[in-house]
């Protein structure tokens, strides 16, 4: 059966940030605390310079809860889960909350990710843990004569450790703090919260995870979330669909706690205190007090969930033997580098736009016929949403523009730059996410003669070509927590 996987992770966060939206007491914060299982990696940071924290969020594809104890037989059958012990950290999550309060950030590293483990070698990022585990057992119950019960806490220390350090090599990114959370712990946490929106572009019916959902909006029970973030199979880019599954999941979780509307009652509170305390693991040195009030000063649109950069989707280990994630930990590491760059400066929506989120109108203010239907299928073919077309009944322009309810207004720019840099002009009667072209007797740019001639993409951004003659993946989007209306996957 498919593994499990950790969208459940970045509960472990939302949990925390249970102040923002309720003006829960403190105490309370302090209450969920109490009752978490805690453990000391030696691998951890303490945090940068600028107060910032980063975080490891870990989704273990564990038959325990988070204090060791094997999951009934009911729970399992609910979770689809079996039996079969494992220790693959199925979803891996590194998260930075700045101190500044611009934006925070959630990188995934997709689970066949093809990395150098420090002081072992190259392999899939999901086994690190798990094969240090291993080995560590082996040392110290076989070689040492070690009781396998004593010896089991610290094997499980040596393969947190060990993932803690290949994150941290991979990423350029110190970790400064560790969470980790199980199967059970994600769909009690969803259940607790009331369910979860999410929204799919097509219907689906995949047996092994259980996925049997139809297109569109839909609210998910713990169970169903899990199978809906755990497919693997049938999905048109593999696992990488799979992550941006999770990131959706997770930004629209986020967007409810962050707005207030699921916290606001003593049950709701209760349930979720039982689900973190039962199935949830935490580094010690936590200053929880510090990390809400950071998290107080966020908003949905500034929380971005992003998957770093990949080579090759189905590409080969080095010896040929394992099929894997092919990843350049120097472009990682750029890429890294320059993301959280950019959301410490707050461009969340800069980062997360793309054409498809803004629909454009296009109207003709000239005698020539056909031209708005030629720009508007000019701005189709890069990606806009196709809107209105007609003449233009309006107020007479003296040259054409690009009216949007904001001059700045990020969709409304990458129009304009794509039909020759038309000025932006500010207009409060068009609606949110949609510009208005008016096109003038000026016009001279894309579609002017009223042919098209920039249908399809651009080749200039035509995707990289790896050193195997493969396509290199398109980049996954950039998905934040800002709106209540969940954005639409695979």
């Amino acid at each position: 059966m498919p593994a499990a996987h950790l969208t459940r992770v970045v509960s472990v966060v939302v949990t925390l940030a249970i102040v923002v939206g309720t003006g829960v007491a403190w105490g309370k914060i302090r209450s969920f605390e109490s009752g978490i299982n805690h453990v000391n990696p030696v691998a951890l940071g303490e945090g940068g310079e600028d107060g910032a924290i980063d975080i490891l969020l870990v989704g273990m594809d564990s038959r325990t809860d988070a204090h060791g104890n094997p999951l009934s037989a009911d729970e399992l059958a609910t979770l689809r889960a079996g039996d079969d012990v494992s220790t693959n950290t199925d979803t891996i999550i590194l998260v930075r909350i700045p101190n500044n309060g611009k934006s925070a950030t959630a990188i995934s590293i997709p689970r066949d990710s093809y990395v150098q483990a420090p002081g072992i070698g190259k392999m899939k990022i999901n086994g690190v843990y798990g094969s240090v585990h291993l080995e560590k057992m082996k040392e110290l119950v076989e070689q040492q004569g070690e009781d396998p019960k004593v010896a089991e806490k610290e094997a499980t220390e040596a393969g947190r450790e060990e993932l803690i350090k290949t994150v941290a090599n991979l990423t350029g990114v110190t970790v400064d703090h560790y969470a980790e959370i199980g199967l059970l712990g994600f769909a009690l946490i969803t259940d607790a919260l009331g369910g979860v929106n999410v929204c799919l572009k097509n219907p689906v019916y995949e047996p092994l995870s259980g996925a049997d959902f139809p297109a569109g909006w839909q609210k998910l029970n713990g169970p169903q979330a899990l199978s809906f973030v755990r497919q693997r199979h049938e999905l048109p880019r593999g696992d990488l669909d799979r992550v941006t599954r999770q990131q959706a999941f997770m930004a629209s979780l986020v967007h409810e706690v962050i707005s207030g509307k699921t916290l606001s009652s003593p049950a709701t509170l209760n349930r979720l205190e039982d689900a973190v305390q039962r199935s949830v693991v935490l580094s010690d040195g936590w200053n929880i007090m510090d990390l809400a009030d950071q998290l107080t000063k966020l908003t949905g649109g500034n929380i971005a969930f992003a998957t770093i950069p990949i080579v090759e989707e189905a590409g080969w280990s080095d010896d040929g033997m394992q099929s894997v994630v092919r990843v350049n930990p120097t472009e990682v590491k750029d890429w890294v580098t320059s993301l959280l760059h950019d959301q410490d400066e707050g461009k969340t929506e800069q980062l997360s736009y793309s054409n498809d989120k803004t629909t454009a109108d296009v109207v003709n203010d000239t005698d020539v016929n056909g031209l708005a239907a030629a720009v508007s299928q000019v701005l189709a073919g890069k990606g806009f949403t196709a809107g209105n077309v007609g003449n233009n009944d309006g107020a007479k322009v003296s040259n054409s523009q690009v009216q949007a309810a904001k001059s700045d207004d990020v969709g409304a720019q990458a129009v304009a730059r794509e039909l020759g840099g038309l000025p932006v002009v500010e207009n409060a009667a068009v609606p949110p996410n949609t510009v208005r072209v008016v096109l003038s007797s000026d016009y001279t740019g894309p579609g002017s003669d009223g042919s098209v001639t920039l249908m399809g993409a651009d080749p200039s951004t035509s995707a990289a070509v790896t050193d195997t003659g493969a396509t290199a993946p398109e980049q996954s989007p950039i998905i934040t927590a800002g709106s209540s209306d969940p954005q639409c996957v695979n």
